[in-house]
């Protein structure tokens, strides 16, 4: 587990990660119109995801026709997917990067309290 740590806490993320102290503090600031409508495309997705498949498996059992849901169910999976594809097109990778970088930091200080590893730069412990 310590060289799998060591190897994670020497690459340039996670250095700049934790050099950096990465926070959230980005999402305390009010989102743009763009971002809002990305959001709503990724809530808009999960509508019509898995209950809209839902819908046609009882509409196909209804109607006594199992082409509805042997063609309306990999439609709506993959115009979901679509969607909340667009929708984090749309949002932009800019708060996802935000939050990568401050969970990353977060684990990293936690790996390295429990699992002490020697620092090839300084030849010392980081517990950071």
């Amino acid at each position: 587990m310590k060289k799998v740590i060591a190897i994670l806490s020497a690459t340039t993320f996670v250095q700049n990660a934790l050099d950096e102290n990465a926070d959230l503090s980005a999402f305390k600031e009010k989102p743009s119109l763009k971002v809002i409508i990305g959001v709503l495309a990724i809530c808009f997705s999960y509508i019509i995801g898995w209950p809209l498949i839902a819908f046609f498996s009882f509409l196909s059992i209804y109607l006594d026709q199992p082409m509805v849901i042997i063609i309306g169910g990999p439609t709506a999976y993959v115009l979901s997917h679509l969607v909340f594809i667009w929708g984090m097109y749309i949002a932009g990778a800019r708060y996802s990067w935000i939050f990568l970088r401050w969970l990353t930091r977060i684990a990293m200080l936690k790996l390295l309290k429990r699992y002490p590893v020697v620092n090839p730069k300084t030849n010392t412990h980081s517990t950071i």
